[in-house]
């Protein structure tokens, strides 16, 4: 009977699996043909639910043969409904096209942002794009690791980040062309720099979580500004769909750095912003009372959790002509590093450093991070519309940093003589801010023949850091076993002040004509840029010091905190007559004209470019300088020419040729010095503008959603390239500061390769670039003069690579993707190879970046209602920052701290520790 019974199942098995089948298919865009991924499929009787996949595949298994009914729907396009057989084979090829459900006004389409933010959306850019473009997508970045734009950016081909004190991203290298060959665009439009020498803007001001996408050109156009040598950075702010919009996330965590130690704080609330100079007047002689304790009163504690959150609300009025949308983040984060410095010199006949002392220095950093951005547009027809932007970001970055250096008679050798010991302790606060507001218009005339767009900007940066405050005590360790010390106040302790302001009055025009259209077609276009900037840079210094009877007070004994000293003000007038106390202006006035060709195969942008440049300063207290005001006028001619040829519908053949340059800082070209902490530095009135020959050719292929295979060379030949050396005064030669200089030419070239690619649910996404670079710079080495046999210096060159370029750069990340179960993770890896991170005057006495390698994760798991929960974990690996000069002293050979390996000798590590953070998001439409 059993037996019986077993035939009977498989039988009916049989017979059920006989009218089942598997059902497969594709769904795409129908005007691009792209991909749709997490579309979602219904398959009726019995109804049957399944979303497609990172290549826009679904799939259902055991569907019975015979007619059936499925519908395919996803936000902003229209729903498809279809009734079909299903047979016992060839199920697999069904593809479905959906249109797009934009929202239409007297013909003009609303396009949403749901779409422009997809990485979908973000390809066909790319692709589309006249310039060599990368992009990511306003979704990639809300479920990457990554908070801030700095650290989004190294996601990106070609580019790398160089990290601040707390080990996030703050500066990004393009193609191994530094920080300053790169300027940065919100919507469109140049915004200043808050910092006090430099044009080149920190990108961790701006939360990424307000983005709508991230662009980087890596080649112009002549109606983009031509001061981008290695590249432009875009980021376009989220905009206004048609349907009514929030998106709101709150989320906490804790950095692993303080598992392991405390935190470091002070309290920065009655922090006089404006130095005694500025209250009371310039005669004013400052005592110890005008000045706050609370800099030096310093607490060690576990931090707060972190606590970050950022809300977006969007919605269309009036008939859809109006549109709004209004933006805001907050991010308050404890972060920090541990740092091990050696102090090093060149003396004798080596060539190589010997280790002199080391340094020991732990971060504490409190960084409040606020982003804000409102839009509102307004259409009055198909042929009129204006849009009003405005922009602002500020953070706020409390840092305590503690330091103690260690020497043994002079050098550095643990196993001789007493430990001669100097704690420096350092409270800072540095406030930096951006505000843009563009106010834009687009406007139609002729049946759309004629275009003109305009724009009319403000901007504004600053960058405050008032009341740094310093102190040091000097104690001897009496023998190596005893931890017995002796701290006394011997040096100054310092209040600071520093303060720099940016404002920008700009205008922009530009006009399109379509000469021909239809197969070829024919643009000619026009247009001009006039900017105003004035700059000023204010600075203060005051010193502190213990009176006579006083001065050998030792710490524990005599006085039990900073805060019980009794100092006198040394200079009590303060030190604001310096080179840093400065007003610079430049106005740049720039026109191009451009046409653009296209037919059924060729797409032809060319065109000229013409900035004229007036950059100036004035030195307020010239303090003996030769040259207290000065000014560069230039005007330089940048042609450029790029070409597309279609090879299929989805592959192409991308070229560009352009000239661009890099103008000087404005600092650079002030002769005054400033003494920084571990070295002084002076401008350089004769800093000439760089100028480059940019070439790029990139293989284009973009086979379905989201995917793309790109593979390119570039070739950069750069005359008076602008680094940065230790130079001796050319009066006073044993004065060494770092200064900015022109280094004759260099040439840089490279490729990259930039893969894409989705199998269902996973997703591969990898690039690597090689970059290679030389330059020739004169260094000083030691020779013995074989007349008198003394020791004397001899000057030869050494070729090296540009400053901060890498030969070696690489992303990998492994993306997971469950539209159905609601499931988004990714493990990110991004590796950066060896570069020079200070150059010094001494042959062979560069300071080189190790190599490295940064893991990042994250995943998201969405519910109904729009919920959904997060996670973010950055530097998995505590990955370290560690510098090395390349050559060994045999004299730090006796340093029983492995410095010595491998041919090179270790300078500095810094460890930053792994970062969690957990949170909640909410979406409504």
């Amino acid at each position: 009977m059993n037996k019986r019974l077993q035939i009977l199942f498989l039988f009916l098995f049989c017979a059920g699996t006989a009218n089942a089948t598997k059902l497969k298919g594709h769904v795409y865009d129908k005007q691009t043909g792209e991909a749709i991924v997490g579309a979602t499929v219904v398959l009726e009787n019995p109804r049957r639910i399944t979303n497609t996949g990172l290549d826009g595949t679904f799939e259902f298994k055991d569907v019975k043969v015979g007619a059936a009914k499925i519908s395919v729907s996803y936000i902003t396009y229209k729903t498809i409904e279809k009734t079909l057989v299903i047979l016992k084979e060839d199920n697999d090829h069904l593809k479905f096209y959906m249109e797009s459900d934009s929202k239409s006004l007297d013909d003009i389409t609303i396009k949403s942002n749901v779409v422009s933010s997809t990485d979908q959306g973000a390809r066909r850019l790319e692709k589309n794009a006249p310039q060599l473009m990368n992009i990511v997508s306003g979704r990639s970045i809300e479920i990457s690791p990554d908070l801030t734009v700095a650290n989004v950016m190294q996601r990106i081909s070609g580019a790398s980040i160089e990290r601040n004190s707390n080990g996030d991203g703050q500066y990004a290298i393009l193609r191994g062309m530094d920080k300053r060959y790169n300027y940065t665009l919100v919507n469109g439009v140049k915004i200043p720099s808050p910092d006090n020498k430099y044009r080149y803007v920190p990108l961790d001001l701006f939360p990424s979580d307000l983005l709508d996408r991230l662009e980087v050109y890596k080649t112009l156009t002549p109606n983009l500004e031509g001061d981008a040598i290695g590249g432009v950075i875009n980021m376009v702010m989220k905009n206004a769909p048609g349907k009514f919009q929030v998106n709101a996330n709150i989320s906490t965590g804790y950095s692993q750095l303080f598992f392991d130690r405390k935190f470091t704080s002070y309290n920065a609330s009655g922090i006089n912003y404006k130095s005694p100079y500025e209250v009371n007047g310039k005669t004013y002689n400052a005592t110890q009372s005008d000045f706050t304790k609370g800099t030096l009163d310093y607490k060690y504690k576990n931090p707060a959790p972190n606590l970050i959150g950022s809300l977006s609300l969007s919605k269309r009025f009036l008939d859809n002509k109006l549109g709004v949308v209004l933006a805001g983040s907050y991010q308050n984060t404890y972060r920090g590093s541990n740092s091990t410095f050696y102090n090093n010199s060149v003396v004798g006949v080596d060539p190589y450093a010997k280790i002199t002392s080391k340094s020991y220095r732990e971060y504490s950093e409190q960084q409040q991070r606020t982003g804000l951005h409102g839009k509102i547009d307004y259409v009055f027809n198909k042929d009129h519309q204006i849009s009003l932007y405005n922009v602002y970001v500020n953070l706020k970055n409390q840092q305590v940093r503690d330091a103690v250096t260690t020497t043994y008679n002079g050098v550095y050798n643990p196993t001789a003589g007493n430990a001669e010991l100097v704690y420096d302790t350092r409270s800072r606060l540095t406030e930096q801010q951006i505000y843009n507001s563009t106010l834009h218009g687009d406007h139609k005339f002729f049946n759309d023949k004629f275009k003109v767009q305009w724009s009319a900007v403000y901007s504004s940066a600053k960058n405050d850091v008032p009341d740094n405050t310093s102190i040091s005590l000097n104690g001897v360790q009496q023998n190596f076993q005893s931890k017995r010390t002796s701290l006394v106040n011997t040096n100054p302790v310092t209040r600071r002040w520093e303060r720099n302001t940016d404002e920008d009055l700009a205008g922009y025009l530009d006009l399109t004509y379509h000469v021909l259209a239809g197969e070829h077609k024919l643009d000619v276009m026009a247009g001009g840029l006039y900017r105003d900037k004035k700059r000023s840079g204010f600075f203060n210094n005051y010193n502190l010091a213990q009176g006579a009877d006083h001065a050998n007070d030792i710490y524990g004994v005599n006085f039990q905190n900073y805060t019980d000293l009794n100092l006198v003000v040394s200079n009590p007038t303060g030190a604001v007559a310096n080179s840093l106390t400065y007003d610079a202006t430049e106005q740049t006035t720039s026109g191009y004209g451009m046409f653009k060709y296209n037919s059924a195969k060729l797409e032809v942008i060319g065109g000229l470019r013409v900035e004229h440049t007036n950059q100036g300063y004035n030195l307020l207290f010239a303090a003996g300088e030769s040259f207290p005001k000065g000014n560069q006028i230039y005007t330089d001619v940048l042609p450029s020419l790029t070409a597309k040829y279609f090879l299929t519908e989805k592959a192409q053949l991308h070229a560009s040729y352009y000239k661009a340059l890099n103008r000087p800082g404005f600092y650079e070209i002030v002769p005054g010095k400033v003494v920084n902490e571990e070295f002084q530095e002076r401008g350089n009135p004769n800093l000439q503008r760089a100028l480059a020959d940019n070439f790029d050719l990139r293989y284009e292929l973009f086979p379905g959603a989201s995917e793309q295979l790109l593979i390119g060379a570039f070739y950069k030949r750069i005359k008076n390239p602008i680094e940065y050396t230790f130079q001796a005064d050319a009066v006073r030669g044993q004065d060494i500061y770092y200064s900015p200089g022109n280094f004759g030419t260099a040439n840089n070239y490279g490729a990259e390769v930039d893969y894409i690619k989705y199998f269902n649910k996973i997703g591969v996404k990898a690039n690597y670039t090689y970059t290679h670079s030389r330059i020739n710079t004169t260094k000083t080495t030691r020779v013995i003069n074989s007349t008198t046999g003394d020791t004397e210096p001899a000057n030869v060159n050494q070729e090296r690579p540009l400053y901060g370029q890498s030969a070696h750069i690489a992303n990998l990340s492994i993306l997971f993707k469950d539209t159905k179960k609601g499931w988004d993770a990714q493990v990110a890896g991004a590796y950066t190879g060896p570069r020079i991170n200070t150059v010094s005057q001494f042959l062979n006495n560069d300071f080189w970046q190790e190599g490295f390698v940064q893991v990042d994760a994250s995943a998201e798991k969405r519910f109904k209602g729009g919920i959904s929960v997060f996670v973010k974990a950055n530097n998995i690996l505590n990955t370290p920052t560690k510098l090395f000069i390349k050559g060994t002293n045999p004299a730090n050979n006796d340093i029983k701290e492995d410095l010595v390996k491998n041919g090179k000798t270790l300078i500095r590590s810094d460890y930053y520790g792994q970062n969690y953070l957990v949170g909640f998001r909410y979406k409504f439409n």
